[in-house]
């Protein structure tokens, strides 16, 4: 299962509420395409599969993440980040699963 940052979870919480949808859990998955064989998708889900893997993360309010059985396996160890600086902006995973990711982050093999 993939493991939020303290930062992403904070920044998760913060598009939920923009989007007055707090009730909503971040669905990480794996699909296949994208320049490396595999791409990553993130996306607000309301529908959760009995087979999903559920985890919780930040203080206080905490965010779930859901993750289908196929994905979960690709993104076991995996960590997604946040990050707010003048070099680097954005969400990003860090997949140590990962044996050559693209140039622009979205895809792994």
């Amino acid at each position: 299962m993939i493991t939020l940052t303290d930062n992403a979870a904070v920044k998760v919480r913060q598009l939920l509420e923009a989007e007055g949808a707090s009730e909503l859990a971040l669905r990480v998955a794996v699909r296949p395409g994208g320049c490396s064989g595999f791409s990553y998708e993130m996306f607000f889900d309301g529908d959760i599969a009995a087979d999903d893997q559920q985890a919780s993360f930040g203080e206080g309010s905490s965010v779930k993440v859901v993750v289908d059985p196929a994905s979960a396996q690709l993104l076991e160890g995996a960590t997604l980040d946040y990050k707010d600086g003048l070099d680097q902006s954005g969400f990003a995973i860090t997949n140590p699963n990962a044996s050559r990711t693209c140039g622009c982050g979205q895809s792994f093999s």
